[in-house]
């Protein structure tokens, strides 16, 4: 396996540091609203990556954060009223109602800033100790002039940087690219006590710590949107190796930007969108499939009709399966039908291979579309006519579509005339506690390839 790393710029084979064992951190949100469509990518992609090194074998431990204090959490707090550990806990729900309904697995462990000060207090006075850090006014500074290594993330030169550019000018900073470990307490702002005095951490140094404590110095792969590479990224890279003294994260991933009408999506511009709006028009599932429809560090370009491309094209997949499912012959699969199985076990191979090269979603959903093109032609020319053939084809679909999160649902039953007066009359017996009666309307339902399963709220018919 090969992935685009944004330290060397290369592609590059995937080896872990521990054989069979990935450790993987994703820069996650800041909890002050809902996330937006741009978010969401950075969360889908790396679930996709997460999801498909454990599809491929690895021991995968998996670490996203929650930034619960920060400038914006501390200005929204204000704007709507509330303290802002009430605005976190509310807007985390609301991340995992918006990521479960995307099919994004929860991390192993969620990190919260505010529970991990300890943590970053230590690895502040870590870096201060080596002679990296400096305090003016209980405000403590990475000194970035005092770090040889400054800009090898981003490929930006420190003497290039120019006060204000990126960074806000303060005077008192040695240098105008050096970043903030440590906010002295300011009126009515939550802070915790530390060796500088009250405060609060800066936003960089909460993910190094974070990542560090579950994670270890030195990990396999850290990731997040191509926003993040500067300053975020870079500041997190000078920090950790210079408190350290080891490699911080072995692979740098970074997924590319949304845009809207080719200009980049972001909330300075007005020009977003969140999931939770999105979903007004289309469903989770049609939007985790645009959101992998591009290779995963090329730009995709927002836009209802790309939205309603995937929604068709889901639909597709979705119908392909249906077909099969009605698929009833019985018997041993042919000579045809065995074709049809090796065509396809050919277009699972490639899939692995466009998965392999980079995380090559793009290519990957067309070779599921290849094999449900060949399930077509296979049933129309009536070569496929066993159940057991058009399992294993279904089975493939399932598989690899799980890997990228998508056509895990359920396949709605057509309810023929026949199911339907079968269902009436097992609703009967059971109504009559005539349960081998029961028993016997629901073997009649298999053998026409339905199961049919009791809830507390009635009962729910799907394929077997």
């Amino acid at each position: 396996m090969k992935l685009y790393n944004s330290m060397t710029r290369t592609k590059e084979e995937f080896i872990p540091l521990e054989d069979n064992k990935v450790k993987m951190y994703n820069c996650g949100p800041t909890v002050y609203n809902y996330f937006h469509i741009g978010n969401a990518r950075n969360f889908v992609v790396f679930d996709t990556l997460r999801r498909y090194l454990i599809y491929r074998g690895y021991d995968v431990t998996f670490i996203q954060n929650f930034t619960d204090i920060d400038d914006r959490m501390i200005t929204q707090s204000i704007k709507d009223g509330v303290t802002v550990k009430d605005l976190a806990d509310k807007n985390i729900e609301e991340y995992f109602t918006d990521a479960r309904g995307l099919c994004v697995l929860e991390a192993d462990v969620h990190p919260k800033a505010t529970e991990n000060i300890g943590a970053i207090i230590k690895l502040i006075k870590k870096i201060e100790a080596n002679g990296y850090a400096y305090e003016v006014d209980g405000d403590v500074y990475f000194d970035t002039s005092a770090y040889d290594g400054y800009g090898k993330l981003s490929g930006h030169k420190l003497d290039e940087l120019e006060a204000g550019a990126r960074v806000q000018t303060d005077s008192r900073k040695k240098n105008p690219a050096d970043f903030a470990l440590w906010k002295a307490m300011k009126p009515g702002e939550p802070s915790w006590g530390s060796p500088w005095g009250k405060g609060r951490p800066g936003w960089h140094i909460e993910c190094s710590a974070m990542s560090m404590q579950y994670l270890g110095d030195s990990f396999d792969i850290h990731s997040g949107g191509k926003d993040l590479l500067f300053p975020h990224h870079e500041n997190e890279v000078a920090q950790s190796e210079s408190a350290t003294g080891k490699p911080f994260a072995r692979y740098w991933l970074h997924n590319g930007f949304i845009n809207v009408d080719n200009e980049k999506m972001s909330k300075s511009l007005g020009n977003f969108f969140t999931v939770r709006d999105v979903v007004k028009l289309y469903d989770y599932e049609e939007i985790r499939f645009f959101l992998l429809s591009a290779q995963y560090r090329s730009p995709v370009n927002f836009s209802d009709k790309l939205l309603d491309q995937s929604r068709n094209g889901l639909s597709r997949l979705y119908e392909s399966l249906k077909n099969l499912t009605n698929v009833t012959g019985a018997g041993s699969p042919d000579a045809d039908e065995s074709n049809i199985i090796k065509n396809i076990t050919v277009f699972k191979d490639n899939f692995i291979a466009h998965m392999d090269d980079d995380l090559n979603t793009a290519d990957a959903i067309a070779d599921i579309f290849d094999i449900v093109k060949e399930i077509n032609m296979s049933l129309s020319k009536g070569l496929l006519k066993t159940s057991e053939t058009a399992g294993k084809a279904a089975a493939v679909i399932k598989e690899i579509g799980g890997v990228l999160g998508i056509l895990q649902k359920d396949i709605e039953v057509e309810i023929t005339p026949e199911i339907q007066a079968l269902v009436d009359m097992r609703i009967d017996a059971r109504r009559r506690r005539d349960f081998a009666a029961s028993d016997e309307i629901r073997d009649k339902l298999k053998e026409l390839g339905v199961l049919i399963e009791d809830t507390k709220d009635g009962y729910k018919l799907k394929y077997l």
